[in-house]
Parts: C-alpha cells; sequence; structure tokens
C-alpha cells in the first residue's frame, strides 16, 4: 500500500484513548471539526514554548516567527496549488469571507447581483447577503433540491445575467455531502464575466483542492476540518487580489498578501495549520513532493471512506423509521450523511448515541439552515455521522447497531 493503514493512521490521534459510556469514543462529529494528531499538537505547543514572538524585529525569536510564517503559506500553496503570494491567513473563513465581502462590495451598488445557494453554510450567504444593505446589490439564492439534496442548477444558469457579479458556492455541502460541480460553476462564471468563489471548508477535508483547475478567484477553507488547529486560509487569485482594496490600517502592508490580514495573526494556529498538512502529505509511504504526496493520500482516504460510507448509509437504511437525505452513496460525495429517526428530535438522537454507545456525532441544521429549511425538518434537525481518517470499521458497525437499538 502506497498509503499507511488505518490502524497506524489512529496511532497518531491521541483522542481516540478518551472512553465514554464504557466504550472507546467513536468520533464521528468530523463535519464540524476533526481530532488533532499529535505532530500538530507538538508542533503548536514548540512554537509556544521556544518560538513565540511578533514580526519582523531582529532577534531569533521573532526572526524564526517570520520564517516559519513563510513556510506556512509554501505549506498552503503546495495543499491548493497556488502560490504563496496568494495565501491569506485569518481567524476562520467566516471573518475572512465578511473581509472579502466588505472589499468587493466596495466596487458595487444598486444594479449588481450576488448569486448564493440554498444549500450553503451560513458562512457563504449571510456575508453576501448583508451587502444587499450596505450597498444596495441584489442577492440571489438557487434553492436545493429536496428529494436528492442537490442544487437546482436549471435555476442557477437562469440567475446568471450580464450583471452578476460574484457566485458564491460551497465545493461540498457540510449537512449532506453533496458534492456541486465546479467545472461548471466556472463555466458560468467565465462566460458572464463575474468572480468565482468557492467555500471549500467542508471539501477541502475529502478531495484535494486544485485552484488552477478549479479556475476560482476566491477560496476558503479551515485547518480544524483537516486535523489541525482553528485557523482560516483564504486563496486570492493574484492579478484579482492586487486590483482590490480592503479595508486595512494606514500602516498595514499594501501587497498581497499581507494586505488582508488585519492585525497580528494566530502565528501558533498558522505553524500547526501548516504541519496539519504535512501530517496528511506524511501518509504517503512515496519520496515525492509535499503535492505529489498528497495526491496520492487523498484519493486513496477518499476510497476508504467511501466504503465505510456505503456500509453506514446501507445499515442506516434498513433500519424502520430512520429517514436518510442527500446523494446515495453511488454519486460523488463526502462520506457525510444526514439522518433522522422517527418520533425523535436530533439532540435526542445523539445524546442517545453518546451515553449508550459512546459515538459523537453532531445535531441540528449544523449553521446550513436552508438545508433543513427545504427538507422541512424546521427544529428538529438532523442528525449528521462523518467519517475520518480514523474512522474505522468497528466504529461504523457500533453506530449502525446504536440507531438500530434507538428504533426498536
Amino acid at each position: 500500500m502506497s498509503v499507511v493503514s488505518t490502524e497506524e493512521i489512529r496511532g497518531h490521534f491521541p483522542a481516540l484513548q478518551r472512553t465514554h459510556a464504557g466504550y472507546p469514543v467513536g468520533y464521528f462529529d468530523g463535519p464540524g471539526g476533526t481530532q488533532v494528531p499529535t505532530e500538530v499538537i507538538e508542533a503548536f505547543t514548540d512554537y509556544l514554548l521556544r518560538h513565540n514572538a511578533n514580526t519582523e524585529w531582529k532577534y531569533p525569536s521573532s526572526i524564526e516567527t517570520d520564517q516559519l510564517l513563510k513556510e506556512a503559506r509554501v505549506t498552503f500553496a503546495d495543499f491548493l496549488k497556488c502560490s504563496e503570494r496568494e495565501i491569506v491567513f485569518g481567524n476562520n473563513m467566516t471573518t475572512l469571507t465578511f473581509h472579502l465581502s466588505r472589499t468587493l462590495g466596495k466596487l458595487w451598488g444598486p444594479g449588481d447581483e450576488i448569486i448564493v445557494t440554498q444549500l450553503d453554510h451560513q458562512a457563504n450567504q449571510a456575508p453576501w447577503r448583508s451587502l444587499e444593505e450596505e450597498c444596495g446589490v441584489t442577492v440571489h439564492i438557487v434553492p436545493m433540491l429536496a428529494e436528492n439534496g442537490k442544487l437546482d442548477w436549471d435555476t442557477l444558469t437562469e440567475l446568471f445575467t450580464q450583471r452578476t457579479r460574484l457566485l458564491a458556492i460551497g465545493g461540498a455541502s457540510n449537512a449532506l455531502g453533496t458534492v456541486n460541480d465546479l467545472d461548471e460553476a466556472a463555466r458560468l462564471c467565465r462566460s458572464f464575466g463575474a468572480y468565482f468563489f468557492v467555500d471549500a471548508v467542508h471539501m477541502a477535508s475529502h478531495m484535494l483542492m486544485d485552484v488552477v483547475k478549479t479556475d476560482c478567484d476566491f477560496l476558503a477553507c479551515s485547518s480544524y476540518k483537516f486535523y489541525g488547529p482553528h485557523v482560516g486560509i483564504l486563496y486570492i487569485r493574484e492579478n484579482v487580489g492586487e486590483s482590490l482594496m480592503p479595508p486595512r490600517l494606514p500602516c498595514a502592508k499594501d501587497y498581497l498578501p499581507e494586505s488582508f490580514e488585519t492585525g497580528t495573526l494566530n502565528h501558533e494556529g498558522i505553524v500547526g495549520a501548516a504541519v496539519a498538512v504535512d501530517f496528511l502529505a506524511g501518509l504517503s509511504k512515496s519520496d515525492g513532493s509535499r503535492r505529489e504526496r498528497l495526491e496520492l493520500v487523498f484519493p486513496t482516504l477518499y476510497a476508504r471512506s467511501h466504503r465505510l460510507l456505503e456500509c453506514l448509509w446501507d445499515g442506516l437504511q434498513e433500519q424502520r423509521g430512520v429517514q436518510l437525505y442527500g446523494p446515495g452513496p453511488g454519486e460523488e460525495r463526502t462520506p457525510t450523511i444526514g439522518f433522522t429517526v422517527r418520533g425523535m428530535d436530533s439532540s435526542t438522537v445523539a445524546e442517545r448515541l453518546a451515553n449508550d454507545s459512546g459515538l459523537f456525532l453532531s445535531h441540528g441544521d449544523f449553521y446550513a439552515s436552508g438545508v433543513t429549511a427545504a427538507l422541512g425538518l424546521g427544529q428538529q434537525g438532523l442528525v449528521r455521522a462523518g467519517c475520518a481518517c480514523y474512522t474505522n470499521d468497528d466504529e461504523v458497525e457500533r453506530l449502525i447497531k446504536g440507531v438500530a437499538a434507538l428504533c426498536s
């Protein structure tokens, strides 16, 4: 095998030693934030213990911080396949998206239009919708089709006009695992001269991003969804970013990428986030470059998690009273399943699975409130199970049995 086994991977995650209700904890909450390997924890701690300083001063710890941040940009440039000058760091995807929306909003006004989708997390809706009041743009929302958890692409296509300034779309749904056709989205944007923004927070955990192939102008993700700390990353196409003027302090740099970074960054988090990427690359047994190793690792992890997804989907589908939502396992999707149990709200299901079976699952709408509204779930919400690189067959089987016990 060119990628280390799941059991070897599990040895890197101290959180898997935790027990609850007499069971080793099975973490199915990865879509809301994955567990963190030892390498990331050690890098985070080592920075604070040995290199902690502010930047651009002439003493060793400051010089070391400058170098670590520079190396982190190079790492994420490899991760997204872009230049390090196109990598912006921030608190999280939401904050970065608000910052970008304010920057672009200065260019627009009444008569300009933005397209967002009902399938998306609020972090990829609210920053753009806020521009309706702030600068008078019109925001259109593409509906989600409840029967399959996919976007209504006919409507999306019809919404594009010469007045369209930006399409903001998620690469994959954090609630249902639906994967969107980014190639078609890019084609539409290029045809109408619109900017193309991709929320890759959920997708980047499972599919290796290539911003050149995706042909996007902006792409955002968060390292805590792929085994790192809480740090946001924003790709800005260089020739686009050079023409933008983000809100900033007079003393701040006026060139990419620092022009989009406000204040002192989370240095220890950025260092840890870069190590999370190196952890993933290090799962390959090959000697190639970082990007080449990532290109080996991601398809293998996707295939493993998709096999677990199929087992989980089939096992849950057999249970009376369980309703599954979104695309089936035969389609391209992430290993994230949204489901309900008849007669129980999602919070009760999650609580019972934790206390009866030691399984940690998310519940509610996951800030993808448009999805639960389209599904007619209201306050009941969804239960969400996501497979990560450390998920194994025993945990999937335990989850199926745990849900079966709730239905009996």
